[in-house]
């Protein structure tokens, strides 16, 4: 029944950081271009909330962090209006390169069925006389 509702915390803390990150003026982060919440993991005590986030641009993603934690503050504050909890979570911004991994191992399987079409069939089959 608990992981229910921390599931619902969760769901409700990834919704509201994603509309609060877009309004953030700290160039770190408003000009890496889209950055995505892909999980929030939120401790049962609802103490902590590990926020794990992507960067469109990998390039800028340590500054984005570097953004969002120094706003983190302000998020907080934000987040506590909205969800009306009785104590808001520590955020904890984390990289989080899940969509990049997807796409090599994607990558790898693509390169693996072209060396097996490249080979042609493995067994021959004998045409019935």
């Amino acid at each position: 029944m608990a992981s229910n509702r921390i599931d619902r915390i969760n769901e409700e803390i990834q919704r509201e950081l994603s509309a609060l990150i877009r309004r953030l003026k700290d160039p770190r982060v408003s000009q890496a271009g889209m950055v995505s919440i892909i999980r929030v993991d939120t401790t049962g005590d609802l103490r902590y909330s590990r926020i794990y986030v992507s960067a469109l641009n990998k390039s800028m993603e340590k500054d984005v962090l570097k953004g969002l934690k120094s706003a983190s503050g302000f998020l907080r504050r934000e987040l506590g209006h909205s969800l009306q909890l009785r104590y808001t979570p520590e955020l904890q911004f984390i990289a989080d390169d899940s969509i990049q991994q997807g796409a090599h191992i994607l990558e790898v399987l693509r390169q693996v069925e072209r060396a097996d079409e490249a080979r042609g069939p493995m067994f021959e089959t004998k045409e019935e006389e």
